[in-house]
């Protein structure tokens, strides 16, 4: 069967096995005594998609090397970004043939890989006090050795993806969210009436009034002929008398304009509630479990 690394399989590989967690990089321990193996350098699928190996650059026991581990064989934990290699010993990495490139894998190569996990599975399960699977369950059918009607299914504990070993706790909190409504909160009404005062104006005025000025002439005493004195009875001068009155009318002015507008003024409202957040509880004993933030 054709082997692909991931990257070139396809560009986007979210409906995958690994649920589109990345676990290149992720740090490879030995789970029988947590000794770092190495990173994990590639993922090969096949040309279904199936995850089938991690490729593990194993710098911390055989420097330079990079050997397959079978998918099924590894445990991963991606709260502290580790991948387990279940019963991985130093012994079975150093009977592993050397990963070059893809073009090497065959039929014969692949069997070469599974001849090493096989037979030791089943010493690590005798050696440690860890209940570890065989290969091949009690009773179950004999792995096909005709390299036409092999199929990965026929070794599902090198290459299944089980729920116990592969498996991923989401943790769900909640926040509050800000929305904004308009509502209407009140209301102005701008009308004008009409008020009536007392207003006083003063208006300058003029008045004619007489004057009789008696005076002694410089010719007093003077004789005067009949002619001139003229004595008439009934005698009257009149005189006409003015004055002016004031002319009061009423007339309309502007006096003052009100424009009307809104504003909207800029104001921060603070808010309260009550959220839940869900938090991880781990029960052990197991020394070798190591919790890491990312």
């Amino acid at each position: 069967m054709a082997l692909y690394k991931i990257e070139d399989f396809a560009g986007n590989y979210g409906d995958t096995d690994f649920d589109s967690y990345e676990v290149r990089d992720f740090d490879v321990y030995s789970d029988i005594n947590d000794d770092k193996v190495g990173t994990v350098k590639h993922i090969l699928v096949d040309d279904s998609g199936h995850f089938r190996y991690l490729v593990v650059d194993t710098g911390f026991w055989f420097f330079g090397r990079q050997v397959l581990l079978p998918i099924g064989r590894s445990r991963i934990s991606y709260s502290n970004r580790r991948v387990y290699a279940i019963g991985l010993t130093k012994e079975q990495v150093e009977n592993l043939p050397d990963f070059n490139d893809l073009e090497q894998i065959d039929y014969d190569y692949e069997e070469q890989v599974r001849g090493v996990y096989r037979t030791p599975m089943r010493q690590a399960s005798l050696e440690t006090s860890t209940p570890v699977e065989t290969s091949t369950p009690v009773n179950a059918p004999p792995v096909s050795s005709d390299r036409n009607t092999y199929t990965y299914e026929d070794e599902p504990n090198l290459y299944d993806m089980n729920q116990q070993d592969h498996q991923n706790l989401k943790l769900y909190e909640e926040r509050l969210v800000a929305n904004k409504s308009r509502v209407k909160t009140g209301e102005v009404s701008v009308g004008k009436h009409v008020e009536t005062e007392t207003a006083r104006v003063a208006v300058p005025v003029e008045k004619e009034r007489v004057i009789i000025e008696r005076t002694t002439p410089n010719e007093a005493g003077r004789t005067v002929s009949p002619a001139e004195a003229n004595f008439r009875e009934g005698e009257v001068t009149r005189m006409d008398l003015y004055e002016e009155t004031p002319n009061i009318q009423k007339e309309a002015v502007l006096r003052e304009e009100v424009k009307i507008k809104k504003v909207v003024e800029q104001d921060t409202v603070e808010a309260e509630g009550t959220v839940r957040r869900e938090e991880l509880d781990v029960n052990t004993n197991d020394e070798r479990l190591h919790e890491r933030r990312s």
